[in-house]
């Protein structure tokens, strides 16, 4: 006889086993390093109740996305327009062994406010990088255009980072993982910096020791190399070397180069650090075929959790100006903002699915549509069904481990935005969901 509680899937229907655990998820997150935080706070005239409004979009679980990841970016004295972080240490000490003169101005481009704010909602993984080590440190005597870090100064470097987060413990706010390169394969006219993947193990068996002898609670993270595919260079590098491996808690990668097509090498956590689609206008569509628009990165979101096997995605930008590809368009100048579908994309995800969640097996015979599953915590029950076809579909669903209740429906596409649907039925632990075409799909249970 059947068993109601572990269904079997059934010709053409999707099975998912709520009883089994793949990847932990750490969570959802974005950024707004240079300067884009002081932005939100009103330095192009943002009024205290729009930005009110902004927050809520980005932290807050029932007005908006719920996002549990803040990534900051540590020191860049560039002066681009704001492509500028100030530095904690601006100037020469005087040699690598001397003793450095920090400054602290408490403000951090608007970093710390905002990461007050975030803590405030509720975010506990707060995410420091550093795209650059100070000019004097490098070898190209800027902290643009790539360069490399002088071995001389390794130990100077670690503790310039050790600084920071101490700085941000004064301030209340616990940086719970720390990078110390951002794309280093990569050369930028603004802020960068080169390692091979042997210069970054090298460095890791300096900042490892450095940041356990601070006593500080952070993890390291490594290396956010600018592709998922040339991360993986690193990943294996770091793999090899016993001390390097012992420092390394995260594997970050961003996926410019492309989509995350393998998992990285690792048995660690992976995340996702960075990515936005590219685009050269703002954007405010769900599908309109040009690539950066939100089914785009609803996609992605649904690819790199599956594929890449990544416990985290954080997405570039939070809010910006003008053509920006960020989630919020922020006035230039004025007291108004936008939001894209970009923003559903990612908010149907990191509102439901929360930090300390797992993904569970799915089995998906059709190849129209998208399906991830995930467990929470407190044991809600989340399915995201990306329906990529042009036409409804109508699918059943067999869940392995009880039924619950019926799941609420939430649709997300070009006009409607985490919408509540009547998109679902129920007879058992089978669900029965009426999928509106290139739509996102969310059903929440229990």
């Amino acid at each position: 006889m059947a068993d109601p509680a572990h269904p079997a899937a059934g010709p053409g229907r999707i099975a998912v086993d709520f009883r089994a655990a793949l990847q932990p998820i750490d969570g959802f997150g974005f950024s707004m390093a240079f300067q884009r935080a002081d932005l939100l706070h009103g330095a192009r005239g943002l009024g205290p109740a729009k930005r009110r409004e902004v927050l809520d979009l980005l932290f807050d679980r029932e007005k908006g996305a719920g996002l549990s990841i803040l990534r900051l970016g540590i020191g860049s004295s560039t002066d681009r327009v704001y492509d500028h972080m100030p530095t904690i240490l601006p100037t020469d000490p005087g040699g690598p062994d001397a003793t450095p003169a920090y400054v602290w101005d408490g403000w951090d481009g608007g970093q710390v406010w905002l990461a007050k704010e975030a803590k405030a909602y509720g975010v506990e993984r707060f995410f420091a990088d550093a795209w650059s080590a100070p000019a004097f440190m490098k070898t190209n005597g800027s902290e643009n255009d790539g360069g490399e870090l002088r071995p001389a100064w390794r130990q100077a470097y670690a503790n310039y980072l050790v600084q920071y987060v101490k700085f941000y413990r004064q301030e209340g706010i616990g940086i719970t993982d720390l990078g110390f390169t951002n794309e280093p394969d990569w050369t930028a006219a603004y802020a960068s910096m080169r390692f091979t993947p042997q210069q970054a193990v090298d460095f890791l068996e300096v900042l490892g020791p450095t940041v356990r002898a601070s006593g500080l609670k952070t993890g390291l993270v490594c290396c956010d190399a600018a592709g998922w595919d040339r991360q993986a260079d690193y990943t294996r590098a770091v793999e090899a070397d016993p001390e390097a491996d012992a420092a390394v808690r995260t594997v970050t990668g961003h996926r410019y180069s492309g989509p995350t097509d393998a998992p990285q090498p690792t048995d660690k956590r992976v995340w996702m650090s960075e990515w936005s689609p590219d685009g050269t206008t703002w954007n405010e569509n769900w599908d309109d075929g040009s690539g950066y628009d939100g089914l785009t990165v609803a996609a992605d979101i649904q690819h790199t959790l599956t594929t890449g096997n990544a416990s985290a995605y954080v997405y570039w930008t939070g809010a910006s100006l003008g053509a920006t590809r960020g989630l919020v368009r922020l006035a230039d100048p004025g007291d108004d903002y936008r939001v894209s579908k970009r923003y559903w994309a990612l908010a149907a995800f990191s509102r439901f699915i929360r930090p300390d969640a797992v993904r569970v097996p799915v089995e998906n015979p059709d190849p129209a549509l998208s399906v991830t599953a995930f467990r929470n915590a407190d044991g809600s029950r989340v399915i995201e069904i990306l329906n990529t076809a042009t036409t409804p579909r109508t699918t059943e669903l067999a869940l392995r481990g009880g039924p619950g209740r019926r799941p609420d429906a939430y649709v997300t596409d070009e006009t409607r935005s985490l919408t509540p649907a009547d998109a679902v039925t129920t007879r058992g632990a089978h669900l029965t969901a009426k999928l509106a075409p290139r739509a996102l799909t969310t059903l929440v249970l229990d």
